[in-house]
């Protein structure tokens, strides 16, 4: 049970337009590289300083349950890294690194399938962000001072789109994910997305929380 998401998303309560992301992509392979050129504003060349970027694994790059890539995303996950090197690019996820994942072993596996770090997190997402934060701050090689030149990619509207305004990051939407995914708790998702923009409420502005 993710105790985390159950709270947190009360917050929509009071402010619904946290669970609806700065930029919606369908999959994974339509990432924009580097990421600041999908928030860049009305004619505007430059975007906002993109840093670092967290990305979500199952329905994200993975099929869920899956430690490796799915072969369809393997070219744009390497353009990622290579964009991204070192600490910049973080797997943050509800499975592996967190309690749930025993010994992290499935963290471990992730890791050496695909060559890039996996936090492992007492908290789950939404509620993880300042662990995430911790992780770009204390990395040497990330540049990271401010949680607005953080990207938070994902499939999920409660958990990885509300982590990152939560957080004041800037959240990409990956609205159909590698397999479909007709569950209850998605149509909710999609159902409160389009009626929130019908009234035109929008994503927040990316802001820091924690200077």
């Amino acid at each position: 049970m993710n105790i985390s998401a159950t709270v947190n998303v009360l917050r929509l309560f009071a402010n619904p337009s946290l669970c609806l992301p700065h930029y919606t992509i369908s999959t994974f392979d339509q990432i924009p590289i580097p990421l600041s050129l999908a928030f860049r504003k009305h004619g505007s060349e430059k975007g906002p300083d993109i840093r670092a970027v967290v990305l979500d694994k199952d329905n994200c790059f993975a099929i869920p349950k899956q430690n490796t890539v799915c072969p369809a995303y393997s070219a744009k996950f390497e353009e990622l890294r290579k964009a991204y090197p070192g600490s910049r690019l973080l797997i943050v996820s509800n499975s592996a690194g967190t309690g749930s994942d025993p010994g992290y072993k499935e963290a471990d596996l992730l890791e050496r399938n695909t060559g890039v770090k996996v936090l492992r997190h007492t908290t789950k997402k939404p509620g993880c962000h300042a662990e995430i934060m911790d992780h770009f701050r204390n990395a040497p090689d990330t540049g990271v001072t401010d949680s607005s030149q953080v990207a938070i990619v994902g499939d999920r509207l409660f958990t990885d789109v509300l982590m990152a305004n939560m957080m004041g990051s800037h959240g990409i939407w990956i609205k159909n994910g590698v397999v479909p995914d007709n569950g209850l708790l998605t149509r909710v998702e999609r159902s409160l997305s389009g009626f929130l923009l019908r009234r035109g409420y929008h994503a927040p502005d990316p802001r820091s929380d924690f200077n």
